[in-house]
């Protein structure tokens, strides 16, 4: 599956409907947390208005996220 692309305002957007809440923002970076029963998952969005393939792959690695699931933003 390839990638779309995306900005960082659309990622945080999915990942908000994932169940993350903005934690706090410094510069152009925004920090998002999803709490669950065993663990606080934490994330850096840049809000960049195209996002690197790389830099989207690490975030959902991060955010255990699968690639599929990002289809859903498309």
């Amino acid at each position: 599956m390839k990638l779309p692309i995306i900005s960082g305002q659309e990622l945080i957007k999915f990942l908000a409907k994932q169940g993350f809440e903005i934690s706090s923002q410094k510069g152009s970076h925004v920090k998002l947390k999803k709490k669950t029963i065993n663990e606080t998952i934490v994330t850096i969005v840049p809000l960049h208005k195209r996002l690197d393939p790389g830099t989207l792959l690490g975030i959902l690695k991060q955010s255990k996220i699968e690639r599929q699931d990002l289809e859903k933003l498309r």
